[in-house]
């Protein structure tokens, strides 16, 4: 199997120099825009999913893409309760096979799911961020987990929140990041998937020859959260 998958190109040497201003700012200054009313419903339709399966601990597989690693996951973690999100409609509508009866993809705004998921307490024993959109350009530091105001409301889930990449920088930024937020240092970690692949970018990636990056942090629920953090 080839891919033509091309590596990370970025005008940065290193991890970017406004990172740690941009975390203080979203620890000092909750995100405060409205919740769509989209999301909203989105999520109520979820909670409702998963109060049905009060004794299922919860995995959140946020920005899943086409869903392949939801199904995944709820296969190797056959008594938790795992939910996928993502925004596209048109990626989680591919035809993938039906869902195990522990999964859930839902279509919502990232960014308000988690902060509605917070207000309602839940609390997430697995949380994963696989291979994120990196937005290499410096200029688009805000639009990374690490850079953008949501940050303080993904680390205060807690949980074992893992994040994967092929951008090693993006991984190193994050665990500056959860360091500087919450105290907690994460190392970052060559990642070997071998053929046991949670997305279609992981493997393309892996096929591609790129290496792959990964970090993991245990969080316990409300580590860094400012007042009103959680709240829509």
């Amino acid at each position: 199997m080839q891919s033509s998958s091309r590596s990370i190109v970025t005008n940065q040497l290193g991890p970017h120099e406004d990172l740690s201003r941009r975390v203080a700012r979203a620890l000092a200054h909750p995100l405060r825009k409205p919740v769509a009313e989209h999301t909203r419903q989105a999520f109520e339709a979820a909670r409702t999913w998963r109060a049905a399966r009060p004794d299922m601990p919860l995995i959140l597989d946020a920005g899943c893409g086409v869903g392949l690693s939801t199904r995944r996951l709820a296969e190797r973690f056959a008594n938790h309760a795992v939910i996928g999100v993502d925004r596209s409609e048109s990626r989680l509508t591919r035809e993938h096979g039906p869902l195990p009866d522990n999964a859930l993809l839902v279509r919502a705004d990232l960014v308000d799911f988690w902060r509605l998921a917070l207000a309602d307490g839940w609390r997430p024993v697995r949380h994963y961020l696989l291979y994120p959109n990196p937005y290499p350009k410096a200029a688009h530091l805000k639009m990374r987990w690490q850079g953008h105001p949501i940050l303080p409301v993904i680390l205060a889930l807690g949980g074992r929140l893992e994040l994967r990449s092929n951008w090693r920088l993006y991984v190193e930024e994050f665990a500056l990041a959860v360091a500087q937020a919450t105290g907690r240092k994460a190392e970052v970690r060559p990642h070997e998937p071998g053929n046991d692949f949670l997305t279609p970018f992981e493997q393309k990636y892996h096929v591609s020859g790129q290496p792959l990056w990964k970090l993991v942090v245990e969080l316990p629920y409300g580590l860094g959260l400012v007042p009103g953090g959680g709240s829509a």
